[in-house]
């Protein structure tokens, strides 16, 4: 095969400037008829699947073995388990291809989803007025197997995707129609992906083209892309023209049907600037889904039963802390234990969060006209403390357990919060998308050292960053490790407080002499 235009002087001396030609797929090449990816995805489901299911009935075939008790019911949590450790592995990003290749991190979320398979089996169980107790002789041993055999698995599955990834068989073959400015543009993006391989470029008006276009071959028409399907395989085909010219794509799309290919079309160049988006089909009309609900359906449910758990728990943990606390507070100085804030909660509502008080009651600054630093003489010795391991936002809790902010997510701020001397939303054009969810007691932002005063506009901006990165990209398990990064951070903060107090604190052969001296 060979249908492409000869190169005229001219042609040769550009292309030798410019330098070598990218290499394309040999004549005698064969392209993968289906996604490798695809594939390993759902060879990880049904050995997860497999695993958990065989491992559950040989446990409770033993327990059976040797007990009189009824264990039919078993049989139902048995086959229920594999269901729901595939669906909360799925629901933690356990089945991407990056998740599956990094052992560790296959492991990490199989130990998560094999406790939180554990915990909804349990709830089951006391549903239905069953036995916990007298079930884990066989409830145990099923988790605890299933988890080693997920790891071992995973073991393997990331050994296996390294040897496909240096053999090139994770990489999905394709090829674009097109090669005007969007077509360039595409192919500049495609030459940076590396889970994509362009094999060469077509276009229906072949017979006036030079060799190249973006340093890939232009291997022919139309006509000859059909040939290359049927007889080669079936590449991807990016059909990369303007939108106007609706009857040129609509042509091009009428003759690829007759050919088994995967068949996208780029989005003209505003496409470039949406990011990721899918598609919803309404009246027969294909409408681009640019913008979704961050939450929504069993994503927003499961949020809501994290944010109760996790804030019900705190709360009943670190009730003597509380206490406290609040002593420590009103021994300090005078006014009340808490401080009352309006905030920018979801939708850009009004909330009243709380805090423990860290200000004199002389100086509250109800709309932070004035951030504060622990530098700031309006900030009292307990507040100091409280404020350098993050301790004054525990009662945000409550605020938590009243459906108004969350465990985690984009920190709510004062009305009259600025930066640089901009208000936050002057500062920043995209601040008020961060309230698409609701705000939590602690973030993304603030466990990457984007948190206390923001004298910057560069740190607001950071900070806005960061939560619109939550916001896109949430997960149970990105959830947990925000409160894991917290919880460590308050600990680091509370040890390096402790150091600095046994720092400055006088020793016992420097009583009795005065200040000066000492």
């Amino acid at each position: 095969m060979d249908t492409r235009v000869p190169a005229s002087s001219v042609a040769q001396a550009e292309l030798a400037a410019k330098g070598p030609v990218r290499p394309t797929i040999s004549d005698d090449a064969t392209v993968p008829l289906s996604d490798t990816r695809t594939i390993v995805r759902g060879a990880a489901q049904f050995v997860d699947a497999a695993v958990v299911l065989a491992i559950g009935w040989l446990a409770l075939l033993a327990e059976a073995a040797h007990s009189s008790q009824e264990w039919r019911f078993g049989v139902l949590i048995v086959a229920l388990g594999p269901v729901l450790q595939v669906r909360i592995l799925e629901s933690l990003g356990a089945y991407e291809i990056a998740a599956l290749e990094r052992w560790t991190t296959g492991a990490a979320r199989a130990t998560v989803a094999c406790c939180l398979t554990l915990l909804a089996l349990c709830f089951v169980l006391w549903l239905t007025g069953s036995s916990i107790a007298s079930s884990r002789n066989w409830l145990e041993p099923w988790l605890l197997g299933s988890l080693a055999a997920a790891c071992v698995a995973r073991f393997g599955i990331s050994a296996l995707i390294a040897r496909w990834r240096a053999s090139g068989a994770l990489v999905r073959p394709v090829v674009v129609v097109g090669t005007g400015p969007l077509a360039q543009r595409l192919l500049s993006a495609l030459s940076r992906d590396s889970s994509v391989a362009v094999e060469g470029v077509y276009d229906d008006r072949a017979g006036a083209l030079p060799v190249t276009c973006m340093g890939y071959h232009v291997r022919g028409s139309i006509d000859q892309l059909i040939e290359d399907c049927r007889r080669a395989g079936a590449p991807a085909v990016y059909i990369a023209l303007p939108l106007q010219e609706e009857q040129r794509i609509a042509s091009i799309v009428d003759r690829l049907n007759i050919v088994a290919v995967d068949v996208r079309v780029c989005p003209d160049g505003f496409g470039f600037g949406l990011g990721t988006f899918d598609v919803s089909h309404v009246g027969g009309v294909t409408l681009l889904n640019v913008r979704d609900l961050p939450l929504d359906g069993w994503r927003l449910i499961a949020k809501e039963i994290e944010d109760r758990i996790l804030a019900g728990c705190v709360l009943t943990l670190t009730a003597p802390l509380f206490a406290l606390i609040a002593i420590a507070i009103k021994l300090d100085s005078e006014g009340p234990v808490f401080f009352r804030q309006m905030r920018h909660g979801y939708n850009n509502r009004l909330i009243r969060v709380f805090k423990f008080r860290t200000l004199y009651d002389h100086a509250s600054d109800l709309n932070a006209e004035k951030l504060s630093d622990d530098k700031d003489p309006r900030v009292t010795r307990v507040g100091r403390i409280l404020r350098r391991t993050m301790l004054d936002e525990l009662p945000q809790f409550i605020n938590v357990l009243r459906g108004e902010m969350s465990v985690v997510g984009p920190r709510p701020h004062a009305m009259a919060a600025k930066a640089g001397g901009l208000l936050y939303r002057d500062a920043v054009p995209e601040y008020d998308a961060r309230h698409r969810m609701k705000p939590g007691v602690t973030g993304w932002a603030q466990v990457n050292g984007w948190r206390g005063d923001t004298k910057t506009v560069e740190q607001i901006r950071q900070r806005v960053a960061h939560d619109l990165h939550y916001i896109d990209h949430w997960s149970i398990a990105m959830d947990l490790k925000i409160v894991f990064m917290t919880v460590v951070m308050a600990f680091r903060a509370l040890y390096s407080t402790a150091m600095e107090i046994r720092r400055h604190a006088m020793p016992v052969a420097d009583t009795g002499r005065s200040g000066p001296a000492a």
